[in-house]
């Protein structure tokens, strides 16, 4: 039998099973309870990833990976210019699938290049809007990479190849296709029905969750219909509750032309979005390194590749405002990343080498920015703060408004040994003596950290 105490124990215990205490939380399929998620930590901690925009577009690689919509969509007379020139009378974009080879696809290339750029999370297009998917897609038959062009499940490919070195995997997925029949038929329905949703795009992603556990799901294709129409509530409230990867997957704000900005786990709002001051919902900067595509192109130009110091301002700042940064590259039709794509992602993880403790796994700090002639950035962790300054002082010295110093505060560079000698500002701020040493010696080329320890 059971003494008093230990019954009255159980009972507690019993009452508060059927209260539902200490199950597991559930969402419901509505804006108000999937919006209450809490985002998983690994993202914000990440803050650097890689885009890769790879498929059919690839092939033409001319103009942007919107060819198939420019040429046939618009009917643009460049693109049709193109094609006459270019291929033979009666050419269709379905024609370009078997090109798409991948032939030089290496998998483990690919994952120990993000790697070494520093990224902590890629993020690879799966199916863009021209419908052809990356993996063997069982409602894409003959237009996705097994059937026809690489004969290999690439998303399958890389994933494993990014696993095995810790890099968290997202699939990026678009909503609609162009020229998908029963989409246009949906469209022509006024979307009083939902054709194309129930058969073809709901059954990708639950085949893509359930196949790959992805880390993140990133959502485009949403701008023309409602989240209503693509289920994506529904969809969400499967993922959140249900779905293998229930507890990690983090997904962006693209379900909806209703959502952007509004709903989903982080805001990318539009492509290249960088709020004004510090907002108060995680975000994230997706920019391509190409600035006038998201895939490759043959026609680019050196001039159209974001410099090293762009790259590097753009990350300090969208950490400083607490975004992550995901930087695009466009691989070929052959599956190669092109040298001056590799030499600008090398460059970045080369600067966070050194400068990484002050972006990864940190918090904006009271002060984001200090608009002066050296142009500082701050970001925090635990109990220190960094200065990202942009410029290097023409006297040496480095003037820091926002700090406030005691007298344990502590002054070091990131990249360099020893203390940092600085003063106080009579008035407010320090003043740092920088190092005097040549541009070679110095621990980066461009955007150098301190940090400073005991200060408020």
């Amino acid at each position: 039998m059971l003494g008093r105490g230990a019954a009255a124990l159980l009972l507690v215990l019993l009452g508060a099973a059927r209260s539902g205490f200490g199950a597991p939380r559930r969402y419901t399929p509505d804006w108000p309870s999937l919006d209450s998620r809490p985002l998983p930590s690994w993202f914000d901690e990440a803050k650097f990833g890689v885009f890769v925009h790879w498929g059919v577009f690839s092939v033409p690689a001319w103009g942007s990976e919107w060819f198939w919509w420019h040429w046939q969509g618009e009917g643009q007379l460049g693109y049709q210019l193109f094609m006459r020139d270019n291929y033979p009378p009666g050419f269709t974009y379905g024609d370009f699938g078997p090109q798409f080879t991948a032939r030089f696809f290496r998998p483990d290339e690919w994952a120990q290049l993000f790697q070494a750029a520093g990224a902590k999370y890629v993020v690879f297009t799966t199916k863009h809007h021209e419908g052809f998917t990356n993996w063997p897609s069982p409602v894409s038959w003959n237009w996705n990479s097994k059937d026809i062009g690489p004969h290999r499940d690439l998303v399958g490919e890389l994933g494993a190849a990014l696993r095995k070195r810790n890099i968290r995997y997202g699939l990026y997925h678009s909503l609609l296709e162009w020229f998908h029949p029963l989409y246009l038929l949906d469209k022509k329905n006024k979307l009083n029905t939902q054709h194309f949703v129930s058969s073809k795009t709901m059954p990708e992603l639950y085949d893509l969750v359930n196949s790959y556990k992805p880390d993140l799901l990133w959502s485009d294709g949403e701008w023309e219909c409602p989240d209503t129409y693509w289920n994506s509530t529904y969809f969400l409230s499967w993922l959140y509750n249900d779905s293998p990867v229930k507890d990690e997957v983090v997904v962006n704000d693209r379900w909806g032309k209703n959502c952007s900005c509004h709903h989903g786990g982080y805001y990318n709002c539009q492509d290249k979005f960088v709020p004004e001051s510090l907002p108060d919902h995680k975000w994230e900067m997706c920019t391509s390194l190409d600035r006038a595509s998201w895939g490759y192109r043959r026609d680019m130009s050196l001039a159209d590749v974001l410099s090293e110091t762009e790259i590097i301002s753009e990350l300090v700042q969208t950490v400083s405002l607490g975004g992550n940064y995901l930087l695009n590259v466009g691989p070929t039709k052959d599956g190669l990343i092109v040298p001056i794509f590799q030499e600008r992602l090398l460059a970045v993880g080369k600067w966070l080498q050194v400068s990484g403790e002050a972006i990864y796994a940190s918090k904006p700090w009271r002060v984001q920015l200090e608009k002066n002639k050296t142009s500082v950035w701050y970001t925090s962790k635990d109990l220190a703060v960094y200065a990202i300054f942009l410029k290097w002082p023409e006297n040496e010295v480095l003037y820091l408004k926002s700090p406030i110093t005691t007298s344990a505060t502590k002054v070091t560079m990131l990249g360099l040994k020893g203390d940092l000698k600085w003063s106080k500002d009579p008035d407010e701020g320090l003043y740092i003596s920088l190092p005097q040493l040549p541009p070679s010696a110095l621990p980066v080329e461009f955007a150098w950290t301190v940090k400073l320890a005991d200060v408020k």
